[in-house]
């Protein structure tokens, strides 16, 4: 089977992919990423082709500020969100859609695999079924489908608790809807009318999950906010971490077992600044003799984290996750999603500070199912951090969520239900596969 891999080009969408993409190469299917030019060789070192995104779309999402010089000077909050969205996802579709398109007719596609947000897929999506591939799409983020509390996606609110919440929830999803969905829905909506198919009746994110032929949400239905999901959607659990993506630390040994081991990162997109997070931990924890502070840049070079390393710390540009998440205590982190349920799956529990991005969402899910701390802003409080990592190392309420969530990650064979629904929704396409290539080829 020939299957095409599409992933935005960001570091946190294409890890979950890289694996995806292992099984099904393990499976001897044939597999062809499209992504940005600067991951190439990601993914060339799992043994899959690739090819390089148009470019109106090959973005580098590490460098932020050459991406959308527009985002620097605006603080995190609705109106940062409306133009990351229409700047990152809505703008790149047409050369995305270009790509996608050229692909599908060289290498004669069975199966597209996308994560939920590389919106090149929409339009095939409202446009003819039978002249396109099946479409699976992986949730890389929180699960985009509509809440029927009635509160908008990104902000972090939790599932309502009485009716006063779900009355302040339309009063926020006005204001979400005028500031980021209906500008959002106009602008695609523009460039949807120009290729000539559907226009989008609902918000763009939670358009795709009803949308796909089938939808994989990366975690587990525990760390999930309750609601009526439609029959496409699967929980699938964490996939397999791509292993030997960076060496073992030379202080390797320093984790021998006598102190314990806080993890710290801000992941490999919202790390431009290590005095949000990475900073405040270290100066939190530099006297507490029990604890070894472990912190991992994202790619970022170790010497950008401002002020002095602390003597119980030890500073990696990357780390192999499969070596530090077996030996981590506590995980700190800004809310990245992949990391989040890779360090639930190992029984970690958590201290989180993020709001922007998908983060506000990921880190009140963390709060919500009672595996860590969410302290809710974007700079925390040394104090006040140094208070929630004690706190989930001392009281065992944490560890046991955590442990019992792991437990769930562990029920699901996470690469097989990849395989199989992959599988499954090619195979159900492969009756109208030659008049899709007839009307690729026309």
């Amino acid at each position: 089977m020939k299957v095409l891999i599409a992933s935005t080009p960001a570091t946190g969408h294409l890890n979950p992919l890289l694996a995806v993409a292992r099984g099904l190469i393990d499976e001897r299917h044939d597999v062809t990423f499209l992504t940005g030019s600067a991951l190439r060789s990601r993914v060339e070192a799992i043994g899959a082709k690739f090819r390089a995104l148009p470019a109106d779309a090959d973005l580098d999402l590490q460098d932020m500020d050459a991406a959308v010089p527009e985002l620097k000077n605006v603080e995190p909050g609705l109106e940062w969100l409306s133009i990351a969205i229409q700047r990152f996802f809505v703008d790149t579709m047409p050369a995305q859609l270009a790509g996608l398109q050229q692909l599908v007719r060289e290498i004669e596609a069975d199966v597209i695999v996308a994560d939920d947000m590389f919106f090149g897929v929409l339009p095939m999506l409202l446009g003819p079924r039978a002249s396109r591939p099946p479409v699976v799409l992986c949730g890389t983020s929180i699960l985009h489908a509509t809440r029927e509390d009635g509160a908008p996606l990104f902000l972090g609110l939790p599932p309502a608790a009485t009716q006063a919440d779900r009355d302040s929830y339309v009063v926020i999803a006005k204001e979400y809807d005028s500031v980021v969905n209906e500008p959002a829905t106009r602008r695609i909506n523009k460039l949807l009318a120009g290729l000539g198919v559907g226009l989008l009746s609902t918000p763009l994110f939670e358009s795709v999950v009803v949308l796909a032929d089938a939808y994989l949400q990366l975690s587990v239905p525990s760390f999930e906010f309750p609601r009526k999901l439609p029959p496409n959607v699967h929980f699938v659990g964490t996939p397999p971490i791509v292993p030997n993506q960076a060496p073992v630390p030379p202080w390797a040994g320093d984790l021998d077992g006598s102190r314990k081991v806080v993890l710290v990162t801000q992941g490999t997109f919202a790390n431009y600044n290590f005095g949000l997070l990475v900073a405040p931990t270290l100066a939190a924890l530099a006297d507490e003799p029990d604890l070894l502070v472990v912190v991992t840049t994202g790619g970022r070079p170790v010497d950008t984290i401002p002020g002095a390393i602390p003597a119980n710390a030890r500073v990696s540009s990357y780390l192999p996750f499969e070596w530090i998440l077996r030996k981590t205590d506590v995980f700190v982190t800004n809310g990245g999603y992949g990391s989040v349920n890779q360090a639930m799956s190992f029984g970690i529990p958590i201290v989180s500070a993020g709001l922007t991005e998908d983060k506000a969402d990921v880190n009140a899910r963390i709060a919500w199912s009672g595996v860590g701390i969410n302290l809710a802003t974007n700079q925390p409080d040394p104090r006040v951090l140094r208070g929630a990592v004690r706190a989930v190392l001392e009281q065992p309420g944490y560890r046991m969520r955590a442990a019992s969530m792991a437990e769930e990650f562990a029920k699901r064979d996470t690469r097989s239900l990849i395989v199989r629904i992959v599988n499954d929704a090619a195979a159900a396409a492969g009756k109208k596969a030659p008049a899709r290539r007839k009307a690729a080829a026309a």
